[in-house]
């Protein structure tokens, strides 16, 4: 790093972000005060070059592909919808991604699928340019944040029957008919059911643990009878508990085979996802407290578990029902001590002495 000059020019020599730059300035004077100048921005870390960003999309979707399979618990959702905008944005510079392109991609998709499987494409695609931008990818405004979203119908989440559960599972056959099972009786997430290892699962002790979370917070949930059989009569030949006989990998998605075991009985508007809600409402409908519920299912708060549990006109009647009896006569009933020695008890409703109390 200094000062030279060639014939009548005064140059400085100096190296930044590892290249060699040399400059003509004016006089000496001019170059040293130049350097001085270069120097206290290069130890401020405010001397660099504007860097050439020539990324595509293609080569960073696989970078995010890897970077999600590690780091979040729904990359099988991010692996197809990848799948989806690949075609689209495959040879373009993330750089050259406009609002605009996005809109198009829009109008492309809403023809073919519905405005929430769209959205879950575009909350992919904003994530992957927020990664990017972590990792010094890409540089500018995320494209998607300018975007508009489609407006979701807000869907009204149904449970589940005796009659209709016992349809679901007769109509379905193989790994899926297991998996619906297991959701049924533990209220676990697609996702942890799919991320089941056989090393998670404790027969002795009677329990599954989740490693995977939503929340990232390792639970365990005990097992019923109906789980320990279902899950003893599924052959170890893998890590995984459900993974494809064909490739050896875990399962992602079971999006066809669920849905034509429900068309298969008729029923309708049901989400994979329902089926957590089935699990919890039964669980509250059969006396089950809401603290027991919520650590069953891997909530953090009771207001979470709260809209699971959905209360049914049998229980809004039983409930008022319990409250009727607070205006019953009171009960005497006669208890033999002996043969010798009789004594009256009386039993008090507990309604009826609270408000003696007071």
């Amino acid at each position: 790093m200094g000062i030279y000059k060639i014939k009548d020019s005064w140059y400085i020599d100096f190296y930044a972000d590892g290249r060699r730059i040399r400059k003509r300035v004016g006089s000496r004077r001019d170059a040293e005060n130049a350097l001085n100048a270069v120097k206290a921005d290069i130890l401020r870390g405010e001397y660099n070059f504007k860097k050439d960003w020539r990324i595509r999309f293609e080569d960073f979707e696989k970078e995010y592909l890897e970077y999600s399979k590690i780091n979040k618990r729904s990359w099988g959702r991010d692996e197809s919808s990848l799948n989806r905008l690949l075609p689209f944005f495959k040879d373009m510079l993330l750089s050259k991604i406009t609002p605009l392109h996005i809109e198009d991609y829009k109008k492309l998709r809403i023809k073919k699928v519905k405005d929430s499987t769209v959205n879950r494409e575009l909350i992919c695609l904003q994530h992957m340019f927020t990664i990017a931008e972590k990792f010094r990818k890409f540089e500018g405004k995320n494209p998607v944040k300018e975007v508009k979203y489609f407006q979701e119908s807000q869907y009204i989440m149904r449970v589940l029957d005796k009659k209709e559960i016992k349809q679901l599972i007769d109509a379905s056959s193989g790994y899926l008919k297991s998996i619906i099972i297991l959701a049924l009786n533990t209220g676990m997430r697609k996702g942890e059911i799919l991320n089941l290892r056989w090393n998670d699962i404790d027969f002795i002790e009677d329990y599954i643990y989740i490693k995977q979370s939503k929340s990232n917070v390792t639970r365990k949930i005990p097992m019923n009878s109906v789980v320990r059989n279902t899950l003893k009569n599924i052959k170890r030949e893998n890590d995984f508990v459900f993974h494809s006989s064909k490739t050896g990998t875990r399962f992602t998605d079971f999006f066809r085979s669920f849905k034509t075991a429900c068309r298969k009985v008729g029923i309708t508007d049901l989400r994979f996802h329902d089926l957590r809600h089935t699990a919890a409402t039964l669980m509250v409908m059969g006396g089950i407290d809401l603290v027991t519920v919520s650590q069953i299912l891997g909530h953090s708060t009771i207001q979470m578990t709260m809209k699971y549990a959905h209360p049914t006109p049998e229980n809004k009647r039983h409930a008022v029902n319990v409250l009727a009896s607070a205006f019953k006569p009171e009960k005497k009933e006669k208890v033999v001590i002996n043969r010798s020695q009789e004594q009256i008890i009386t039993h008090v409703n507990p309604l009826l002495s609270a408000s003696k109390v007071q």
